[in-house]
């Protein structure tokens, strides 16, 4: 089922996410929820937060990302097939030189921005089986696993801006909560008025 994706502006996105119990109502069917909400709006990754649960639930597929030509071959395979579900993750460390890409969000839609962020990332999480893991990512996969953690950490791409780019873009973001724009998928505006 496609659910519609929580616009800027509502709370939910600010909040910190709690962890995900073993026995989480039909968790399962969350999961599979969440992907075909995330393929409809042609993403690479959706955050629990995005769909209104404050949660800690993320999940990745960085395959469109394989077709960039810009990359190197060895980027390309390792962004295509990628596809991943964390809960209850945790980030250990974040190393290597900061880098900048454009990052845009489905929670703000038309809005893209260059983020900087560090290039190796170490992340615990638990799959879907509840199996802990521990591992290490680099480079766009590191990039796009980052930015849906910030999502159950209540942070968005757009906090880390500055605060000129920041002042640039809030009534494009004021227009995005209250639904002045168009999205090509299901959305929910917080300060939507009524009737429209």
């Amino acid at each position: 089922m496609i659910l519609p994706i929580i616009a800027y502006g509502d709370p939910v996105l600010r909040k910190k996410g709690n962890d995900v119990p073993k026995d989480y109502p039909k968790l399962e069917e969350l999961i599979d929820n969440m992907w075909e909400t995330m393929y409809n709006a042609n993403g690479v990754g959706l955050a629990a937060p995005q769909i209104g649960l404050p949660v800690r639930l993320f999940l990745v597929d960085t395959t469109p990302f394989s077709k960039d030509e810009d990359l190197t071959e060895e980027e390309k395979k390792k962004l295509d097939g990628f596809k991943k579900v964390f809960i209850n993750a945790y980030i250990e460390e974040e190393t290597g030189k900061e880098w900048a890409f454009s990052e845009g969000c489905l929670s703000i839609p038309d809005i893209h921005e260059d983020v900087s962020r560090k290039d190796t990332v170490t992340i615990t999480y638990v799959d879907e089986d509840f199996k802990k893991q521990t591992e290490t990512y680099d480079g766009l996969l590191a990039r796009v696993i980052q930015h849906e953690y910030d999502h159950i950490e209540g942070i968005l791409f757009t906090d880390k801006l500055s605060s000129l780019k920041k002042r640039l873009l809030k009534g494009r973001l004021t227009n995005i909560s209250k639904g002045n724009i168009r999205a090509d998928y299901r959305m929910r505006f917080p300060k939507q008025k009524k009737g429209r």
